[in-house]
C-alpha cells in the first residue's frame, strides 16, 4: 500500500506556471508506476484523464494535450513526484490527482482503473 498526498495547486493566469508535488510513503513506492491524472472533484477514478506517468526507471509518458508544456519528474531522496506545468491554459483547470500502481507504466498507460493508490487531489484553476 502506498499513501499519496498532493500539494501545489493554485489559481494562476493563462501562460503561467505551477509545480505540483506528490509526497509518497509506504513500501516499495519506488518500484511503482506513478501517474498524474485530472478530473472534476468527485468524479470516479475510472473517468479521470491521464496527464503523465513516470516509471521506476525514470521513463516518462505524456498525454498529447500537454506534451511540451508539462514535465513529470521524481526525487527519490524526498519520496516526491512532481508535475511541472508551463504555459497553462484555461482548459487545464481541474482537480489533479497523483496515483500509483505496481507494474510498468508502458503496460498500465493511462488506464486509471488499474491504479489502486490515489491521493485526495489538488485544485488547479487557470483564468484567461
Amino acid at each position: 500500500q502506498v499513501q499519496l498526498e498532493e500539494s501545489g495547486g493554485d489559481s494562476v493566469q493563462a501562460g503561467g506556471s505551477l509545480r505540483l508535488s506528490c509526497a509518497a510513503s509506504g513500501s516499495s513506492y519506488n518500484k511503482y508506476c506513478m501517474g498524474w491524472f485530472r478530473g472534476p472533484p468527485g468524479k470516479e477514478r475510472e473517468g479521470r484523464e491521464g496527464v503523465a506517468t513516470i516509471d521506476s526507471d525514470g521513463s516518462t509518458n505524456y498525454a498529447d494535450t500537454v506534451k511540451g508544456r508539462f514535465r513529470v519528474s521524481k526525487d527519490p531522496a524526498k519520496n516526491t513526484v512532481y508535475l511541472f506545468m508551463d504555459d497553462v491554459e484555461p482548459e487545464n483547470t481541474s482537480m489533479y490527482y497523483c496515483a500509483a500502481a505496481p507494474g510498468a507504466c508502458s503496460w498500465l498507460r493511462f488506464r486509471s482503473h488499474l491504479f489502486a493508490n490515489w491521493g485526495q487531489g489538488t485544485q488547479v484553476t487557470v483564468s484567461s
